[in-house]
């Protein structure tokens, strides 16, 4: 019998919960303790669906379908594989009302502010997509009394400020929380955080944050929750006396060091309501902008050739201690 490599990237949550990294972004698997079915959380980056797939017939079987996918916000990293394994699954997509105007093509989210400062990721953002998809043909509107039709053991609560809809899922049981982007578990604004996976709890990523207020009433209502163990969209898990203190230090410290000094949404947020965004604040003028972008490009530039080849002379490591192994022995 053939045994499956274990995917790369891929780490255990919780009972029942794994993730997967792809690239900067992690999506999820939640299996039902009682029924053994599973749902999808969240579908990564658009070229993230075989790895998806590759993490599901690991986990449940290579004919294992999903009892639906579920969307913690719409952004593009969130969403990029939706239509494709909505549509090859035959499933649904469950996701707050909120978010339906940027799931089924009536509207841009406010745009991504590459001023919020904190590095590489942060100054990109003018290139993250912002337009809408249409996955309308699948979606389905989470109850409003935070049940979910397809996880029993779980509920959903509405953390917005990152996304006008965003949503966390929390399971009772055991106290563990999928916080979606409502806070993560690595600096996200800086490149190099991000590849080197650093464990700090930060609030939400600033560059596509359009509502402080909200956001910091969100991660008060998810630190009141009193989580043992905490997956995010964007880090590695966190558990038990780690997790306490850290997330303590976020809700204590939150304004000074979570809310960025500068960028579109300060003071005022983005105003959105269930058809999409009503009002965006100006664009912040900055004098230095073509200078910025061509110098964040350059460096993001360099620093995939740099990451590139770390990895590459990794693999090469592994296999010289590999062959040297077979040889000895």
């Amino acid at each position: 019998m053939k045994t499956m490599q274990v995917p790369s990237n891929l780490f255990t949550v919780a009972p029942g919960v794994w993730g997967r990294k792809d690239l900067f972004v992690n999506f999820f698997t939640v299996q039902d303790l009682v029924t053994d079915q599973w749902v999808l959380v969240d579908t990564g980056l658009k070229w993230s669906a075989p790895k998806i797939k590759e993490m599901a017939a690991y986990l449940f079987g290579n004919e294992s379908v999903p009892k639906a996918i579920i969307l913690t916000h719409g952004h593009f990293d969130h969403v990029g594989s939706v239509i494709k394994l909505a549509e090859e699954w035959d499933v649904p997509v469950y996701a707050h009302h909120l978010e339906i105007p940027y799931l089924t093509g009536h509207s841009d989210y406010p745009p991504p502010d590459p001023t919020v400062g904190g590095g590489l990721m942060a100054r990109m953002a003018f290139l993250y997509p912002k337009s809408p998809i249409n996955v309308w043909r699948f979606l389905r509107v989470l109850p409003s009394d935070g049940k979910i039709p397809v996880l029993p053991e779980w509920r959903d609560l509405h953390t917005p400020g990152h996304a006008p809809g965003h949503i966390s899922l929390f399971r009772d049981s055991d106290s563990v929380l999928i916080a979606g982007d409502a806070f993560v578990t690595t600096r996200q604004e800086s490149a190099i955080s991000v590849m080197l996976q650093t464990k700090v709890i930060s609030g939400p990523p600033k560059y596509f944050t359009c509502d402080w207020d909200a956001a910091k009433k969100s991660v008060d209502e998810l630190v009141n929750l009193h989580p043992k163990t905490a997956a995010t969209g964007h880090g590695m898990p966190m558990r038990g006396k780690e997790l306490k203190k850290a997330l303590n230090d976020l809700q204590h410290d939150f304004e000074e060091k979570s809310i960025p000094a500068q960028g579109r949404y300060i003071p005022n947020p983005a105003i959105t309501n269930a058809n999409g965004v009503m009002y965006v604040p100006p664009k912040k003028y900055d004098k230095n902008e073509l200078a910025i972008r061509a110098f964040a490009v350059t460096t993001m530039l360099v620093v995939g050739f740099m990451w590139k080849t770390f990895k590459k002379n990794k693999r090469i490591r592994q296999n010289e201690a590999l062959l040297e192994v077979e040889y000895n022995y």
